[in-house]
């Protein structure tokens, strides 16, 4: 599962490159620093972003709260707008706020797919892409 998450994350970034952003995946993500870093980091000059990925094949994905912290405390340190990117089976990136992911009863975070079709905003929306209004 490590390799697919990283394929993943290679991905993003040259999603990211194609329109526009310099983009990077981040060395030490994943718990190989103390330091609270997300998956990749992306700027244009104008939007900065903060990623962390969860990829998966099934319907749902539990993250632990400091996870979500950590993305949290580095965006603001950087001035980036933290993001979750999901990429669940069969469908397309789908990026969440960290403020509107739902709780567990432990304090820990579950996203489903259906969650995220509903809420999520694809690549276009969180690069500015699509903020002409829609009739």
């Amino acid at each position: 599962m490590v390799k697919k998450g990283s394929a993943e994350e290679r991905d993003l970034v040259h999603k990211l490159w194609d329109n526009n952003f310099a983009a990077m995946r981040a060395p030490a993500s994943g718990g190989a620093t103390k330091k609270p870093l997300p998956d990749v980091i992306a700027g244009n000059g104008k939007i900065y972003l903060a990623i962390e990925v969860k990829t998966t094949t099934k319907d749902k994905i539990y993250i632990d709260h400091p996870q979500i912290d950590a993305l949290v405390e580095f965006s603001n340190i950087f001035g980036a707008t933290p993001y979750l990117g999901m990429k669940f089976k069969y469908t397309k990136w789908l990026f969440l706020s960290p403020d509107i992911l739902e709780k567990t009863r432990n304090g820990n975070y579950k996203i489903t797919k259906d969650y995220s079709l509903e809420k999520g905003l694809e690549l276009d929306e969180i690069i500015g892409r699509d903020r002409q209004v829609k009739f």
